[in-house]
């Protein structure tokens, strides 16, 4: 079966309202210019998130596989501390790639459309975490209960015509702009010069609670 079909059958599966963190899914993918399996992460990822509104998708750049041929210049620090925090959290016995994460939940392979189908099912079907976003201009007010320290990460990425690479949505910077422990906080968002994502997220690379898509 070819993998657009696939994804399509996976994603109509999941057509009812579901059941994770209030906002779309957040597939976090983290890839290098030499890595030969990628291509096939990158189509994978754009067919996921064009064909749901359900799905947003950030590509982390990593540079580990730097010796096997060309320098992969957009990666950065934050995106191998992430990886290794989920290399951690998964009890995997490295980092590899194409390395799909569904909202810190679940991970794949992100070349596999089997894998990717199966791991974004399982994390659909996941208990709300009843934490929302609300946006007003350049204000969002995150309002729900955390039973653990909870980061608030501010990442920009390279989207439509800025993107000149393969990659869905390359990581170009990120920052935390915060803790938080639960109950209301208002948060005046920093500027954004091209695609920006706001994700709650347990410390230590935890569950993804909430995310949205502030450009």
């Amino acid at each position: 079966m070819r993998l657009p079909a696939l994804l399509g059958l996976i994603l109509a599966a999941f057509a009812a309202p579901p059941a994770h963190a209030d906002g779309p899914v957040l597939v976090e993918l983290f890839a290098s210019k030499n890595c030969r399996s990628c291509p096939a992460a990158y189509k994978a990822m754009e067919e996921l998130e064009a064909q749901s509104d359900d799905v947003l998708v950030l590509t982390w750049p990593v540079d580990y596989w730097d010796y096997l041929g060309s320098k992969e210049t957009m990666a950065l620090p934050e995106s191998k501390d992430r990886q290794r925090g989920y290399v951690e959290r998964f009890k995997l016995r490295g980092p590899y790639t194409p390395q799909a994460v569904f909202n810190g939940e679940e991970q794949a392979p992100g070349n596999k459309a089997g894998k990717v189908g199966a791991a974004l099912g399982k994390t659909m079907s996941l208990p709300a975490t009843g934490i929302s976003l609300v946006r007003k201009n350049d204000k969002v007010s995150l309002i729900g209960e955390t039973g653990s320290l909870t980061d608030l990460w501010w990442v920009a990425y390279l989207k439509d015509e800025e993107n000149e690479t393969k990659m869905p949505n390359p990581v170009i910077s990120v920052r935390q702009i915060g803790p938080w422990l639960g109950g209301r906080a208002d948060i005046d968002l920093p500027a954004c010069e091209s695609g920006c994502m706001l994700i709650v997220q347990e410390a230590g690379f935890g569950p993804v609670l909430a995310v949205m898509d502030a450009r």
